[in-house]
């Protein structure tokens, strides 16, 4: 059974923190428009909290700031190829799509662009890889008040069967290409993707390697799993001017037995729980702080907006990549620089216009940061 997770701090304590102070500058030549020639081949920022000390490190070199009996998790999500482009059927006009939640089979909720032209039964003609015309269609059959349509597909019995024919990944808005490279299914990809469902990659999982992996195991490091489908959320910016007021999206997650364990147990025992990525960390305090900061087997939805002065109860480490500014993203990071204060967004923007400084790559694609 799905159950829907809704965790908020309460705004009295928050009135002080407004967007614009997460604000950055950032030169435009760092934005990540590819991958790192090899997989593990990014740089790595470590940020030590107690001691607000930066170290700078290639990111194999994570197994050294992992200890033995340490509790790595990572988000295990695919990316499904979620960008459709098509015609409409009577115009011509072309339409790009991005497959947003499915509600049933082949009915989806979309973004649609131009939105101005898809009313209410115009039907879509969808293009295939080479740009030709196929039997994939879908109608819109309704619009609602963030203006998606949701879209009714035919001409196939199941969409999911013909994304790889006829979908994109679904790459963020700041990687900027006339088209998908051919290396996008792969490096936009984790390793470890297991379960269909995300929009946007979990970015900090994108470093990591089979053997990478194979060599954190064997330094004593249990390696385990959540699921969250990361949605639109990921690519909307905060529109509020206070923090307090922004209504944070929902997110489809899955807690499975086997990571309760090997977390309960290293909790109990005074052993680290590292998080890879913010949507991990996503999954675990949401179902924490509803229930008493312990966690459990959970399969549901959370919309919980994590930002200074946020009290953690779970995660002791975070791996991340380095975020937009004003993003729920950056937020979030900058709560567990200093948990429980509101220092944190300092402590993350000075480390920040270090790794500008030093030339370190931001966004999907882009390097990674250890908070420890």
């Amino acid at each position: 059974m799905r159950q829907r997770l809704k965790v908020r701090v309460t705004a009295s304590k928050l009135r002080a923190m407004r967007t614009a102070d997460f604000h950055f500058d950032l030169p435009a030549d760092l934005i990540a428009q590819h991958p790192a020639t090899k997989r593990d081949g990014s740089r790595l920022l470590a940020l030590h909290r107690a001691e607000n000390r930066i170290e700078h490190s290639q990111f194999p070199q994570i197994l050294q700031f992992l200890r033995p009996g340490d509790v790595l998790v990572l988000n295990n999500s695919k990316v499904i190829p979620a960008r459709l482009r098509g015609v409409n059927g009577k115009t011509g006009g072309k339409f790009e799509v991005l497959l947003l939640e499915e509600n049933a089979l082949n009915d989806w909720w979309v973004m649609l662009r131009p939105g101005k032209n898809a009313r209410l039964g115009t039907e879509i003609v969808f293009h295939d890889a080479k740009g030709q015309p196929g039997k994939l269609r879908a109608a819109v059959a309704e619009i609602n008040a963030e203006g998606h349509r949701r879209l009714k597909f035919f001409g196939t019995k199941n969409i999911h069967d013909e994304l790889d024919s006829f979908g994109e990944m679904p790459l963020p808005p700041y990687i900027q290409r006339h088209a998908e490279s051919p290396e996008d299914k792969d490096r936009y990809q984790t390793v470890f993707a297991k379960t269909e469902g995300s929009v946007a990659a979990p970015t900090a999982g994108l470093h990591f390697t089979p053997e990478l992996l194979d060599q954190i195991r064997a330094a004593g490091v249990k390696v385990c799993f959540v699921t969250l489908h990361v949605g639109l959320g990921t690519f909307l910016p905060v529109k509020a001017e206070n923090l307090a007021e922004h209504k944070m999206h929902e997110e489809r997650f899955e807690l499975g037995e086997e990571t309760v364990r090997a977390i309960s147990e290293a909790k109990k025992s005074g052993r680290r729980v590292v998080a890879a990525g913010t949507t991990t960390v996503r999954v675990l305090e949401s179902v924490a702080a509803q229930n008493a900061g312990n966690i459990n087997v959970f399969n549901g939805k959370t919309s919980i907006f994590i930002f200074p002065p946020f009290r953690f109860q779970v995660v002791d480490a975070l791996l991340t990549n380095f975020h937009l500014p004003c993003s729920t993203l950056l937020m979030l990071v900058s709560a567990f620089a200093a948990p429980g204060e509101v220092r944190g967004r300092e402590m993350i923007l000075s480390a920040y216009a270090e790794a500008v400084r030093e030339r370190y790559r931001f966004f999907s694609y882009g390097d990674a940061m250890l908070i420890l």
